[in-house]
């Protein structure tokens, strides 16, 4: 299992964590990605070009002109798409571009970026985001702290509000909630940075173990 180092927001190492070999320490699988990310992308269009057909647009309700005798072509409808102001052929009208994505490709894909962003030393640990209050000039100071360049996105949990409002501001930074992490927004960000409780893993949560039942007295 590959560690990372632990760092507070002024830059020191506070510690190492252990990144989960099966979340970053994977083989990226291309295919997978491409397919997840094109998905995701094709979700976000909003479908809702439309042209009209000869039958919508207006007017055209009478014979332009007589069938014969008047020298010109046949003409049944000033709305014929070969007429200007007519309708149009074959033209787009609204639909759903969503592609059904198996939950397993969705999770091999996210897995795979940020195996990606691992391999390359992208991957930022810190202990935890300690904001008194909200401060784009804080932030702005940690990242460079902790060697964060580029593109970045910042994983927060529910908990951080703080931290949420103190890095939106900044034009390089994307802060995106741990639930809500995906693909494409990993591999569309240079580097990746986590807090401690926010790190992902594979392991699953530890159950409670049920309590002892008290010992039964021998009854007299």
């Amino acid at each position: 299992m590959s560690k990372a180092d632990l760092l507070s927001p002024a830059g020191k190492k506070a510690g190492s964590v252990d990144l989960d070999d099966a979340v970053f320490g994977l083989e990226p699988n291309v295919s997978v990605m491409a397919q997840v990310v094109t998905a995701q992308l094709a979700a976000r269009r909003a479908g809702t070009q439309s042209t009209k057909t000869r039958s919508e647009a207006s007017g055209g309700g009478a014979k332009p002109w007589a069938q014969k005798g008047t020298g010109r072509a046949r003409a049944g409808s000033s709305r014929s798409p070969i007429w200007r102001g007519g309708g149009v052929a074959l033209g787009p009208k609204p639909r759903k571009y969503v592609q059904k994505t198996p939950k397993k490709m969705v999770r091999l894909a996210l897995r795979s970026a940020l195996s990606d962003r691992a391999a390359e030393g992208k991957v930022l640990v810190v202990d935890s985001w300690a904001f008194d209050a909200p401060s784009t000039k804080d932030a702005k100071a940690a990242l460079a702290a902790i060697g964060a360049s580029g593109r970045t996105l910042v994983v927060l949990g529910a908990d951080d509000g703080v931290a949420a409002r103190s890095f939106r501001n900044l034009p390089e930074v994307q802060v995106i909630m741990d639930r809500e992490l995906n693909a494409y927004d990993v591999l569309v960000n240079d580097v990746v940075v986590f807090t401690q409780a926010n790190l992902p893993s594979s392991a699953p949560a530890a159950a409670a173990e049920p309590a002892e039942a008290p010992a039964e007295e021998d009854s007299k």
